[in-house]
């Protein structure tokens, strides 16, 4: 469900190297995506954003989440019902801190970008427990001009 300008900027992206990335992004946004950190809960910027839009990888550029799949599960990051498509994001085993979880990584860029849990609302009952620090948020109104003009569908009343 991309466009045209997104499918041809994922086609040639190319990671950028560890010097480039500390040079682009704050030092909480390499830390979570490239280091596999956690920015604090509640303490974020779109743990409690609720425009209208898309969340794209911050590295990479890619389509992850829709705001109509955001909802409050009260855990202080953003949380999600379900990635935007079924191949953007890929799922490792988290065995740190004496626990068992998913990680969650975008595809394309191999950011970190949270974790996924069976405890989310139905009918998937998934909460994609996502750090603000991996995203960057496109409203509604400016997708066409980003590039990401297919998903503009999604937030059509017609």
């Amino acid at each position: 469900m991309s466009n045209d300008l997104e499918k041809q900027r994922l086609k040639v992206f190319k990671k950028p190297s560890e010097t480039e990335l500390k040079a682009r992004l704050s030092a909480e946004q390499f830390a979570v995506t490239q280091e596999s950190a956690t920015e604090p809960p509640f303490r974020n910027q779109f743990w409690n954003h609720h425009e209208d839009g898309i969340y794209v990888d911050i590295v990479s550029g890619e389509a992850l989440f829709s705001s109509l799949d955001k909802f409050d599960s009260g855990c202080g990051w953003p949380s999600f019902m379900r990635p935007l498509t079924n191949t953007c994001l890929t799922n490792h085993a988290d065995r740190q801190f004496g626990m068992v979880r998913t990680e969650v990584r975008s595809k394309l860029g191999d950011s970190h970008l949270g974790h996924v849990f069976e405890d989310g609302p139905k009918p998937l009952g998934l909460r994609y427990c996502i750090n603000s620090a991996a995203l960057r948020f496109i409203p509604k109104e400016r997708l066409t001009e980003e590039g990401y003009g297919d998903w503009t569908k999604l937030f059509s009343r017609e």
